[in-house]
């Protein structure tokens, strides 16, 4: 099986916009991988994306980003998609 071939991209965001740059990559629906950086580049979460997590779990998803959102004053979010 080929493996997959994917491209990292990285975005800042403020802290306020977090949950909906989290909602607005989901629905592209092209990204494997959010992984959310705080202004130091410390990992602070990471959510691996497949069909079947994204339908099933993605309110608590957003309901944790929520709450990193609210302690965050800006965000660097690498999403990871496929070609």
């Amino acid at each position: 099986m080929p493996e997959e071939k994917t491209t990292p991209e990285e975005l800042k965001v403020a802290g306020q916009d977090i949950v909906d740059k989290i909602k607005e990559i989901i629905k592209a629906g092209n990204a494997r991988r959010i992984i959310l950086k705080n202004d130091r580049g410390n990992t602070i979460m990471e959510i691996p994306l497949t069909f079947a997590v994204v339908g099933t779990v993605l309110a608590p998803i957003l309901a944790a980003v929520g709450a990193v959102a609210t302690l965050a004053t800006e965000c660097t979010i690498t999403v990871v998609r496929k070609e």
